[in-house]
């Protein structure tokens, strides 16, 4: 549970700071807002994958999710325009995610003991 708290965390951190790169085209001064929370994104993400989240599953969250906000989060504060083959896009980003993390999660043995991991 705390992997995810960290991840989320780092996800909202890359977003704010894309969208505050998006802000320097027209004020510079975003540039701090941006390289800040850049920062705390890649530190956040770090944490995460040192609380045992596997790097294939932070790593494929983190940017599935974040491309996915930042998309619609640029067409509302930036009037930047969002094709209906972006929005399918966006979809099946959402339903990639789902899927890497319902596959990261380990099977049940046929014996029905323990569980196993997939390598």
């Amino acid at each position: 549970m705390r992997a995810w708290v960290l991840l989320s965390g780092s996800i909202i951190c890359e977003v704010t700071g894309t969208l505050a790169l998006r802000a320097t085209v027209e004020h510079p001064a975003w540039v701090a807002l941006t390289v800040a929370a850049y920062l705390a994104a890649f530190m956040l993400l770090g944490f995460a994958l040192r609380a045992g989240m596997p790097i294939g599953v932070a790593y494929g969250v983190w940017g599935a999710v974040g491309v996915a906000l930042v998309a619609l989060l640029g067409a509302i504060m930036f009037d930047e325009m969002l094709s209906v083959q972006a929005v399918i896009g966006i979809a099946v980003i959402i339903v990639g995610v789902f899927l890497i993390e319902a596959g990261s999660r380990p099977e049940p043995s046929s014996d029905g003991g323990s569980e196993q991991v997939l390598t």
